[in-house]
């Protein structure tokens, strides 16, 4: 842990009167939950993880979903805010075995000129890719790339809070209320417009909302400052190095053991929830009030996903053969065409040509899959619960850019929103964000009380409390630091 998080633990330690006898107990081993775990271990409590599935991590695992000696990501794959959370790259997790990996450009976002739009690493080399638009560009997001340091750690916190860098929030601020399709009016080429449109979708959102420019802003500028980066061996990688770290402070995961009641765990002064707002009320039996019940109860979910793992018995044959460069790539054509896909989906329909998200690790690392065969990741946006079949739409967008790309398919494992949910019971109807994504669950989710809970003891930290879904740990971080600073209301 960095030498200001360790400060600021010791001062909540003395100041709370802190003693090694206390016992939290975090239900969810995702990386919030890890997170949390790893906090409150460090400020000297007793911490059990307790983990539903056979395996750590939530959707943050690696399965053999296919074929033998085929590895995939269940849930999250490529970790742009993993490389640059500002809690986990606080701790040793490179001595635990974790190692990124960064393809030599983070993104590509093929057209049907059979050329592809990248997004490369370096802002300078990007600025000059993008031509005409590459001073508009580096005028979007240079002042935050080149203050990563100070501009993620605000971004990533609960709001609203007095930021420590105002004139620097305010500035994204700005832009960052705006929808995608206002933002992406400063752009003169199609070819721009269409690559934030990709990173702008990422909300899950129609891109004419506000707030669709914040996602696209976001991961851009995390593109040029950390990257776009992979775990060696899967995202079971980062998983399995917290834990690791974690037990170093004491901590323990417990899998397989499944909470189906609160009252279970009357051991523990301090119950710390990495589930969602549904999970919760199921298993609070009696500790919540009326109107907290009530709140919760009121938790919009957000879009499902729908999702295919590949095995493949070579790469992708994309059109554009500048893919290969990219861990990432994003198909759906223009920004008319992505728009258009989202606009669909969020009516609760299900688009013609969705927008897909794709990833490509095995051609970065190795460990993936047999030699000289390859795995793919990929997945569209649909209605939440939708079970409505994409495969064939799906591969039909992936058919346009790299025309014989079926013919490639050893093997595939279809996960449908409810597949998604039966792995990982936090994915409600598929949905990866942990909750839907307007205005107002972005500022207080999953209520008011952000990660306080009407019970004294318990606190929640999953992807429904700010600042959202992604994996970062920040969830659990802050959930964590809040149930120290309030020790004194549950250590009796």
């Amino acid at each position: 842990m960095n030498e200001e998080n360790q400060k600021s633990l010791e001062s909540l330690a003395h100041h709370t009167g802190m003693t090694s006898t206390s016992k939290a107990c975090v239900i969810g081993s995702g990386p919030n939950g890890l997170a949390a775990a790893i906090v409150l271990a460090d400020a000297g409590l007793e911490v059990d993880v307790l983990e539903a599935e056979s395996i750590p991590g939530g959707a943050a695992r690696t399965l053999p979903l296919t074929l033998p000696g085929f590895l995939h990501d269940f849930g999250s794959a490529v970790h742009p805010l993993g490389v640059g959370s500002p809690f986990f790259s606080s701790l040793p997790l490179q001595s635990h075995g974790l190692d990124w990996i960064h393809s030599p450009a983070p993104l590509a976002h093929p057209l049907d000129d059979g050329t592809a739009v990248i997004l490369e690493r370096s802002l300078d080399d990007a600025q000059r890719s993008f031509g005409v638009d590459g001073k508009a560009w580096a005028d979007l997001v240079r002042p935050f790339v080149n203050k990563w340091s100070e501009f993620i750690p605000e971004a990533l916190r609960p709001l609203p809070m007095i930021p420590k860098h105002p004139f620097l929030m305010a500035r994204f601020g700005l832009h960052a209320i705006s929808s995608a399709k206002t933002l992406t009016s400063r752009f003169r080429s199609e070819r721009t417009r269409a690559l934030f449109a990709g990173l702008a979708a990422h909300s899950f959102l129609a891109l004419n909302e506000p707030l669709t420019g914040a996602f696209g802003m976001l991961l851009a500028i995390a593109a040029h400052a950390v990257g776009w980066p992979i775990p060696r061996g899967g995202s079971q990688s980062l998983t399995n190095a917290l834990c690791a770290y974690l037990a170093t402070l004491g901590g323990s995961v417990k899998t397989s053991t499944r909470v189906e009641s609160m009252s279970k765990l009357s051991g523990c002064h301090l119950i710390v929830c990495d589930i969602t707002p549904r999970q919760l009320l199921r298993i609070a039996d009696d500790h919540f009030s009326p109107g907290y019940r009530r709140d919760l109860g009121s938790f919009r979910y957000g879009p499902g996903a729908f999702k295919v793992d590949y095995a493949l018995a070579q790469p992708i044959p994309w059109k554009a053969t500048e893919c290969q460069r990219a861990a990432t790539v994003h198909l759906g054509g223009t920004f008319d065409e992505v728009a258009a896909s989202e606009a669909v989906m969020t009516e609760g329909k299900h688009p013609d040509r969705p927008f897909v998200l794709l990833a490509q690790p095995s051609l970065f690392d190795s460990s993936r899959a047999p030699k000289d065969k390859h795995t793919a990741w990929v997945y569209c946006h649909v209605p939440n619960g939708s079970t409505f079949d994409m495969l064939p739409r799906l591969e039909d967008q992936i058919e346009r850019f790299a025309p014989g790309f079926r013919d490639c398919v050893l093997a595939r494992n279809v996960s449908s929103p409810a597949a998604l949910e039966t792995m990982d019971a936090n994915l409600v109807g598929g949905d990866i964000s942990g909750g839907a994504m307007g205005i107002g669950q972005i500022l207080f989710r999953p209520t008011w009380r952000q990660y306080s809970t009407s019970a004294q003891n318990i606190y929640i930290c999953s992807a429904s409390t700010p600042p959202g879904g992604g994996v970062h740990g920040m969830c659990g971080y802050h959930a964590a630091r809040k149930a120290l600073a309030h020790r004194s209301s549950w250590q009796s």
